[in-house]
């Protein structure tokens, strides 16, 4: 057990960005298997326009919500940023309005930002990814807080939904489309006042051994993090 100070400054050490990049399912375990730095995940959601929409609700592509994970991360372990790699690199973000077979607005790319300084470094890496990739990116970048109108940005799904990948005779589905392409170098891009604060703290070593590779490969691996040994 842990005291009510001690749970609370958990609470503002750990930050809680919300990914949709396509069929939630595969998207949630590429982040989950992060080696260090990931407290918990979870699919729901995410930027639509009614409360507490079910499944069937958004898949219905009425409530304008994307399927999405929830990542809470300690950033004194991982770095927004390389959170954000991983979700630039796990999907095809050119792609509009879905992922691979799952087409609608349930399935599109979006980054949504809680602060300008997540702004800017998501804008800053999705131009720089865009020349890589020489085409569009139809990701969605919004404020979380525009969403607030609306009652908020994030509503969980349904328990058979979440760490889904992971359950006993899961369906081993994704349509995410990563292309192969390695986001460039963080100094490249990154604005020269947040290169400090924001520095990967995950090594190149680490994308090479375990980087995305074109086409959906997640649901081969195991379920376990990556082993900060492996790299």
């Amino acid at each position: 057990m842990c005291s009510e100070t001690t749970w609370k400054q958990f609470l503002r050490d750990m930050k809680w960005p919300c990914l949709p990049m396509g069929c939630f399912w595969g998207s949630e375990k590429s982040i989950w298997r992060l080696p260090k730095g990931i407290h918990s995940t979870a699919v729901g959601y995410c930027a639509g326009y009614t409360p507490n929409p079910t499944y069937n609700e958004a898949c219905s592509s009425m409530t304008g919500h994307t399927e999405g994970v929830r990542v809470v991360y300690n950033p004194k372990e991982i770095s927004f940023v390389d959170i954000m790699r991983m979700f630039w690199e796990s999907h095809d973000p050119t792609q509009y309005m879905g992922q691979g077979n799952d087409r609608g607005s349930q399935y599109r790319s979006g980054f949504y930002y809680f602060n300008d300084e997540q702004k800017r470094l998501i804008e800053a890496s999705k131009e720089a990814y865009e020349k890589q990739l020489g085409r569009k990116i139809h990701t969605q970048v919004a404020a979380a807080s525009d969403y607030d109108k609306y009652g908020g940005l994030w509503y969980f799904a349904e328990p058979y939904h979440q760490q889904y990948l992971a359950k006993p005779g899961a369906r081993p589905y994704c349509s995410a489309q990563p292309q192969g392409v390695s986001l460039a170098p963080f100094e490249s891009w990154a604005p020269a006042d947040l290169q400090e604060k924001y520095k990967p703290k995950l090594p190149e070593s680490f994308w090479k051994k375990h980087g995305p590779v074109r086409g959906c490969s997640v649901v081969r691996f195991d379920n376990e993090p990556i082993s900060e040994s492996s790299y």
